[in-house]
Protein backbone atom coordinates (compact mmCIF):
# COMPACT_ATOMS: atom_id res chain seq x y z
CA UNK A 1 0.00 0.00 0.00
CA UNK A 2 2.78 2.42 0.92
CA UNK A 3 4.45 1.97 -2.46
CA UNK A 4 1.20 2.88 -4.19
CA UNK A 5 1.08 6.10 -2.16
CA UNK A 6 4.69 6.90 -3.04
CA UNK A 7 3.93 6.16 -6.69
CA UNK A 8 1.01 8.58 -6.63
CA UNK A 9 3.17 11.34 -5.19
CA UNK A 10 5.92 10.69 -7.73
CA UNK A 11 3.40 10.81 -10.57
CA UNK A 12 1.80 13.98 -9.18
CA UNK A 13 5.20 15.64 -8.86
CA UNK A 14 6.09 14.72 -12.44
CA UNK A 15 2.77 15.95 -13.83
CA UNK A 16 2.94 19.23 -11.92
CA UNK A 17 6.55 19.77 -12.98
CA UNK A 18 5.65 19.26 -16.62
CA UNK A 19 2.63 21.53 -16.35
CA UNK A 20 4.72 24.19 -14.60
CA UNK A 21 7.34 24.14 -17.35
CA UNK A 22 4.61 24.30 -19.98
CA UNK A 23 2.96 27.31 -18.35
CA UNK A 24 6.21 29.21 -17.93
CA UNK A 25 7.23 28.44 -21.50
CA UNK A 26 3.92 29.78 -22.80
CA UNK A 27 3.87 32.85 -20.56
CA UNK A 28 7.50 33.63 -21.40
CA UNK A 29 6.17 34.74 -24.78
CA UNK A 30 3.62 37.18 -23.34
CA UNK A 31 4.98 40.71 -22.76
CA UNK A 32 4.09 42.79 -19.72
CA UNK A 33 3.13 46.45 -19.71
CA UNK A 34 5.94 48.98 -20.02
CA UNK A 35 8.32 46.28 -21.28
CA UNK A 36 10.03 45.90 -17.90
CA UNK A 37 12.54 43.07 -17.52
CA UNK A 38 12.59 40.78 -14.51
CA UNK A 39 15.40 42.86 -13.04
CA UNK A 40 13.44 46.09 -13.50
CA UNK A 41 10.28 44.53 -12.07
CA UNK A 42 12.21 43.42 -8.98
CA UNK A 43 13.86 46.80 -8.50
CA UNK A 44 10.54 48.61 -8.84
CA UNK A 45 8.71 46.33 -6.41
CA UNK A 46 11.48 46.72 -3.85
CA UNK A 47 11.45 50.51 -4.21
CA UNK A 48 7.64 50.66 -4.02
CA UNK A 49 7.84 48.80 -0.71
CA UNK A 50 10.54 51.09 0.66
CA UNK A 51 13.27 48.46 0.46
CA UNK A 52 16.60 49.91 -0.70
CA UNK A 53 19.14 47.58 0.91
CA UNK A 54 18.40 44.52 -1.27
CA UNK A 55 20.39 43.93 -4.45
CA UNK A 56 18.98 42.30 -7.59
CA UNK A 57 21.45 40.11 -9.41
CA UNK A 58 21.60 37.47 -12.13
CA UNK A 59 22.58 33.86 -11.42
CA UNK A 60 23.21 31.04 -13.89
CA UNK A 61 20.89 28.10 -14.45
CA UNK A 62 17.16 27.57 -14.82
CA UNK A 63 14.67 27.76 -11.93
CA UNK A 64 17.49 29.05 -9.71
CA UNK A 65 15.54 32.13 -8.63
CA UNK A 66 15.61 32.77 -4.89
CA UNK A 67 15.90 35.40 -2.18
CA UNK A 68 18.89 35.25 0.14
CA UNK A 69 17.94 36.87 3.46
CA UNK A 70 21.49 36.73 4.81
CA UNK A 71 23.08 38.57 1.89
CA UNK A 72 19.87 40.49 1.09
CA UNK A 73 19.96 39.62 -2.60
CA UNK A 74 17.25 38.82 -5.10
CA UNK A 75 18.85 36.16 -7.30
CA UNK A 76 17.16 35.78 -10.68
CA UNK A 77 18.01 33.19 -13.30
CA UNK A 78 19.36 34.70 -16.51
CA UNK A 79 16.16 34.12 -18.47
CA UNK A 80 14.06 35.84 -15.78
CA UNK A 81 16.57 38.65 -15.20
CA UNK A 82 16.63 39.70 -18.87
CA UNK A 83 13.09 38.84 -20.00
CA UNK A 84 10.15 41.26 -20.13
CA UNK A 85 7.53 38.50 -20.07
CA UNK A 86 4.63 37.69 -17.77
CA UNK A 87 6.49 34.63 -16.48
CA UNK A 88 9.60 36.65 -15.66
CA UNK A 89 7.60 39.38 -13.94
CA UNK A 90 5.71 36.82 -11.85
CA UNK A 91 8.90 35.08 -10.71
CA UNK A 92 10.74 38.34 -10.00
CA UNK A 93 7.80 39.73 -8.02
CA UNK A 94 7.45 36.46 -6.09
CA UNK A 95 11.08 36.59 -4.97
CA UNK A 96 10.60 40.23 -3.98
CA UNK A 97 7.61 39.03 -1.97
CA UNK A 98 10.11 37.19 0.23
CA UNK A 99 12.16 40.36 0.63
CA UNK A 100 9.00 42.19 1.74
CA UNK A 101 8.28 39.37 4.19
CA UNK A 102 11.79 39.78 5.57
CA UNK A 103 11.47 43.55 5.87
CA UNK A 104 8.11 43.27 7.66
CA UNK A 105 9.19 40.40 9.95
CA UNK A 106 6.61 37.98 8.53
CA UNK A 107 6.32 35.36 11.28
CA UNK A 108 6.30 32.26 9.07
CA UNK A 109 9.46 33.39 7.29
CA UNK A 110 11.13 34.12 10.63
CA UNK A 111 10.22 30.67 11.88
CA UNK A 112 11.58 29.02 8.73
CA UNK A 113 14.80 31.03 8.90
CA UNK A 114 15.35 30.00 12.51
CA UNK A 115 15.00 26.35 11.49
CA UNK A 116 17.62 26.49 8.71
CA UNK A 117 20.66 25.45 10.80
CA UNK A 118 18.96 22.45 12.38
CA UNK A 119 17.35 21.46 9.07
CA UNK A 120 20.76 21.57 7.38
CA UNK A 121 22.10 19.24 10.05
CA UNK A 122 19.07 16.93 9.82
CA UNK A 123 19.18 16.74 6.03
CA UNK A 124 22.86 15.77 6.12
CA UNK A 125 22.43 12.81 8.47
CA UNK A 126 18.80 11.72 8.34
CA UNK A 127 19.06 9.07 5.60
CA UNK A 128 22.09 7.44 7.19
CA UNK A 129 20.48 7.36 10.62
CA UNK A 130 17.22 5.97 9.20
CA UNK A 131 19.05 3.25 7.28
CA UNK A 132 21.12 2.25 10.28
CA UNK A 133 18.00 2.38 12.43
CA UNK A 134 16.07 0.03 10.16
CA UNK A 135 18.98 -2.43 10.00
CA UNK A 136 19.32 -2.48 13.79
CA UNK A 137 15.62 -2.10 14.61
CA UNK A 138 15.38 -5.28 16.68
CA UNK A 139 18.58 -4.53 18.58
CA UNK A 140 18.64 -0.75 18.97
CA UNK A 141 15.21 0.74 18.09
CA UNK A 142 16.20 4.09 19.58
CA UNK A 143 18.39 4.75 16.55
CA UNK A 144 15.41 4.57 14.19
CA UNK A 145 13.48 6.83 16.54
CA UNK A 146 16.31 9.36 16.31
CA UNK A 147 16.12 9.14 12.51
CA UNK A 148 12.37 9.69 12.62
CA UNK A 149 12.87 12.80 14.75
CA UNK A 150 15.41 14.15 12.26
CA UNK A 151 13.03 13.43 9.39
CA UNK A 152 10.15 15.05 11.27
CA UNK A 153 12.21 18.24 11.45
CA UNK A 154 12.61 18.31 7.67
CA UNK A 155 8.90 17.55 7.26
CA UNK A 156 7.98 20.43 9.55
CA UNK A 157 10.25 22.68 7.51
CA UNK A 158 8.39 21.65 4.33
CA UNK A 159 5.04 22.41 5.94
CA UNK A 160 6.20 25.82 7.22
CA UNK A 161 7.46 26.60 3.71
CA UNK A 162 3.91 26.42 2.32
CA UNK A 163 2.49 29.61 3.90
CA UNK A 164 5.77 31.41 3.16
CA UNK A 165 5.58 30.62 -0.55
CA UNK A 166 1.84 31.22 -0.86
CA UNK A 167 2.08 34.57 0.90
CA UNK A 168 5.00 35.67 -1.31
CA UNK A 169 2.91 34.89 -4.40
CA UNK A 170 -0.07 36.76 -2.95
CA UNK A 171 2.06 39.84 -2.33
CA UNK A 172 3.52 39.57 -5.83
CA UNK A 173 0.14 39.34 -7.55
CA UNK A 174 -1.35 42.24 -5.58
CA UNK A 175 1.61 44.43 -6.46
CA UNK A 176 1.74 43.40 -10.15
CA UNK A 177 -1.92 44.28 -10.55
CA UNK A 178 -1.73 47.50 -8.54
CA UNK A 179 1.38 48.75 -10.34
CA UNK A 180 -0.18 48.21 -13.75
CA UNK A 181 2.58 45.87 -14.90
CA UNK A 182 -0.08 43.24 -15.55
CA UNK A 183 -3.56 43.88 -16.92
CA UNK A 184 -6.87 42.04 -17.21
CA UNK A 185 -5.35 39.70 -19.78
CA UNK A 186 -1.95 39.01 -18.24
CA UNK A 187 -2.83 39.07 -14.51
CA UNK A 188 -4.63 35.67 -14.65
CA UNK A 189 -1.60 34.23 -16.47
CA UNK A 190 0.77 35.42 -13.74
CA UNK A 191 -1.59 34.03 -11.13
CA UNK A 192 -1.76 30.66 -12.86
CA UNK A 193 2.02 30.42 -13.21
CA UNK A 194 2.57 31.09 -9.51
CA UNK A 195 -0.23 28.72 -8.54
CA UNK A 196 1.43 25.83 -10.39
CA UNK A 197 4.73 26.73 -8.75
CA UNK A 198 3.01 26.53 -5.36
CA UNK A 199 1.66 23.07 -6.19
CA UNK A 200 5.23 21.75 -6.25
CA UNK A 201 5.67 22.77 -2.61
CA UNK A 202 2.33 21.22 -1.65
CA UNK A 203 3.21 17.87 -3.20
CA UNK A 204 6.68 17.92 -1.63
CA UNK A 205 5.21 18.61 1.82
CA UNK A 206 2.57 15.88 1.50
CA UNK A 207 5.13 13.38 0.23
CA UNK A 208 7.39 14.18 3.17
CA UNK A 209 4.48 13.74 5.56
CA UNK A 210 3.56 10.37 4.01
CA UNK A 211 7.18 9.21 4.27
CA UNK A 212 7.28 10.23 7.92
CA UNK A 213 4.21 8.09 8.64
CA UNK A 214 5.85 5.19 6.81
CA UNK A 215 8.90 5.30 9.07
CA UNK A 216 6.62 5.53 12.09
CA UNK A 217 4.82 2.38 10.92
CA UNK A 218 8.16 0.58 10.69
CA UNK A 219 9.10 1.73 14.17
CA UNK A 220 5.80 0.52 15.58
CA UNK A 221 6.30 -2.89 13.95
CA UNK A 222 3.47 -2.56 11.44
CA UNK A 223 5.48 -2.62 8.22
CA UNK A 224 3.49 -4.11 5.34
Amino acid sequence: MIWIIFGIFMLASWLIGNQLQSKFKAYSKLPVNYGLTGREVAEKMLADNGIFDVTVQSVPGALTDHYNPLKKTINLSEVVYNSSSVAAAAVAAHECGHAVQHATAYHWLQMRSQMVPIVSFSSKWVQWVLLAGILTLNVFPQLLLAGIILFAITTLFSLITLPVEIDASRRALVWLNGSGITNQTTQPKAQEALRWAAYTYVVAALASLATLFYYLMIFMGRRD
